[in-house]
């Protein structure tokens, strides 16, 4: 049953657009289609995205206030907690509010994985509403060189150097957090700079045996990410900054 929801509201509605925009789009081009629904698909995601970007900046640029905390506070763990929470209270900043945004998204990013992974596939043009036009046969290749149904390790590689630049432009702040002699604050930016590294790796390492329509819609979204995390990030959030 539940499979059949998520089918019904999520997967159907994503299919039914991108085979629309195959559709009518010149040169019927299965690549530009995923383009722009992941595109499309972003704009509507705007606002959610940019809460979580908010919340992760705003705890960035309170991490030195917060470790003077954890320090005037080594021993008491009870007034370390209510010490930080005056500090989230004074700056309006809710520590959580950067994971409801990410949970809302979940199941919509599952949907648009399933429609990039299958979408080239025959069979699922009998998910087709009535008034989206059936190709009959879907060309899955891009800009008529690179079959999007097939793994591609240049699409791969693209993905991870977009998420490994996403991720360095958080390390100003990182190297911020790991300075001064307190091992936590020590440990905590170099787990962060390890995974600067680490995610671009694992991303290549997924998207490498997957359908290159998959690293297209990854390579997308993630430039997208960069785009408004600049615009955000160039402007101050905290509110007593």
């Amino acid at each position: 049953m539940i499979g059949n929801l998520f089918n019904l509201i999520l997967y159907q509605p994503l299919f039914n657009a991108l085979i629309f925009l195959y559709a009518y789009l010149p040169g019927h081009d299965f690549g530009i289609a995923i383009i722009i629904l992941t595109i499309a698909i972003r704009l509507v995601l705007y606002p959610l995205m940019a809460q979580s970007i908010r919340s992760q900046k705003i705890l960035n640029e309170l991490q030195p206030k917060i470790q003077e905390i954890q320090k005037q506070y080594k021993e008491n763990k009870q007034q370390q907690a209510k010490a930080t929470m005056e500090l989230y209270q004074k700056e309006k900043f809710n520590p959580f509010g950067g994971c409801l945004p990410l949970l809302v998204q979940l199941p919509l990013l599952l949907a648009l994985y399933q429609v990039f992974w299958r979408g080239f596939q025959a069979e699922q043009l009998k998910f087709l509403y009535s008034f989206v036009p059936n190709p009959g046969t879907i060309n899955s290749m891009f800009l008529g060189l690179i079959d999007l149904a097939q793994p591609n390790i240049i699409f791969a590689i693209l993905a991870g150097l977009a998420q490994f630049f996403q991720s360095k432009m958080m390390m100003p702040q990182m190297k911020k957090q790991s300075q001064g002699k307190d091992q936590m604050a020590q440990f905590s930016g170099m787990m962060q700079k390890q995974m600067v590294y680490l995610l671009p790796v694992f991303t290549v390492f997924i998207l490498w045996k997957m359908p290159a329509a998959i690293g297209v819609y990854w390579l997308a979204t993630t430039l997208f990410s960069i785009i408004q995390q600049h615009l955000i990030y160039k402007k101050p959030v905290l509110k007593n900054a």
